[in-house]
């Protein structure tokens, strides 16, 4: 009876332990396989890591409500949104706000980066303004229905929310936009790398 009761309990223990996998590991960064952004739980949509020239900058998760595989199904998802990124070294604050800004220049088009100016010129300048971002900070971006988007680095808040949706979508498609930040990184960021 004893031995039955012990094996039943080991046996419950091994399938708690071998439940879902509770993350991905990227470059030595751990993502986890889902995140609840105002309460609502996202999936772990595709990861991969963000090359310049030869230097590994940062491992990068996309979270959605549900998995999907191209940019369209991404910027068209309802709900709440999350962008991870996990760096992989070191960056001036000035450095980041300027990838961002070359990002966002390549994946938009003059009118919509002019009715866009306000929130872009806000996001890129707090980010500027941080100094320098070190190996290991962790960088949410997301999308919170009825507030905007929402920044936060190592879980303190940066700047003021965005409430312009189209500056979201504009934010997601300098990695999954026709000219990416870095091409290898969007087919694994829509699952298929």
């Amino acid at each position: 009876m004893r031995r039955r009761q012990t094996n039943a309990m080991l046996l419950m223990a091994a399938v708690g332990l071998a439940g879902p996998a509770a993350a991905v590991e990227v470059a030595g960064a751990r993502l986890p396989d889902t995140v609840s952004v105002a309460g609502q739980t996202l999936v772990l949509n595709g990861a991969g890591v963000r090359t310049r020239v030869f230097f590994k900058v940062y491992a990068m998760g996309l979270y959605l409500p549900t998995k999907v595989g191209s940019t369209a199904e991404v910027l068209a998802s309802p709900g709440a949104r999350r962008v991870t990124l996990h760096l992989l070294r070191k960056l001036t604050g000035e450095d980041f706000a300027k990838a961002f800004t070359e990002g966002l220049n390549a994946n938009t088009g003059d009118a919509e980066r002019q009715q866009l100016q306000a929130q872009i010129q806000s996001f890129v300048g707090t980010f500027a303004r941080q100094g320098d971002l070190k190996e290991g900070d962790l960088i949410h971006m997301d999308w919170v229905p009825g507030t905007g988007l929402v920044a936060a680095l190592n879980g303190q808040p940066v700047g003021a929310p965005i409430a312009e949706p189209a500056f979201y979508n504009a934010v997601l498609r300098i990695w999954l936009g026709d000219k990416p930040a870095d091409a290898d990184l969007k087919p694994r960021l829509l699952g298929k790398g």
